[in-house]
């Protein structure tokens, strides 16, 4: 799938693994996160066979022009669970939005663990 949009320059199309490494990156630098992680058993052994897995631990859904972003990550311990979901869902959806010009309708933070 990828998200698609036009202007005055012409058609763009934007794929989801795109929008799944930008959400990834920016999910990295986030202060308090330590790792992401798979939604599934399945996908860890689907991204042990692939060679680029810039996007793991996330998850895009597309509709019409709306984006919708699942961020699965292992926190670092000691940090408030809450600020560092909160400022991790306002990183993340800034630089989607910034990149693709189009509007994250949701991004939801799935906290599967603490790590020290």
């Amino acid at each position: 799938m990828s998200v698609n949009t036009s202007n005055a320059y012409g058609k763009i199309s934007i794929s989801d693994l795109a929008i799944t490494k930008v959400a990834s990156h920016t999910a990295m630098e986030s202060y308090g996160i330590v790792e992401m992680v798979s939604r599934r058993f399945t996908d860890s052994l689907a991204e042990l066979l692939r060679k680029d897995t810039g996007g793991k631990g996330v998850k895009i859904t597309t509709s019409g022009n709306r984006i919708y972003i699942d961020v699965y990550v292992v926190m670092k311990y000691g940090v408030s669970i809450v600020a560092v979901a909160e400022s991790l869902k306002e990183a993340v959806k800034y630089k989607v939005e910034r990149f693709t010009g189009m509007i994250v309708e949701t991004v939801n933070v799935n906290v599967i663990g603490v790590k020290l």
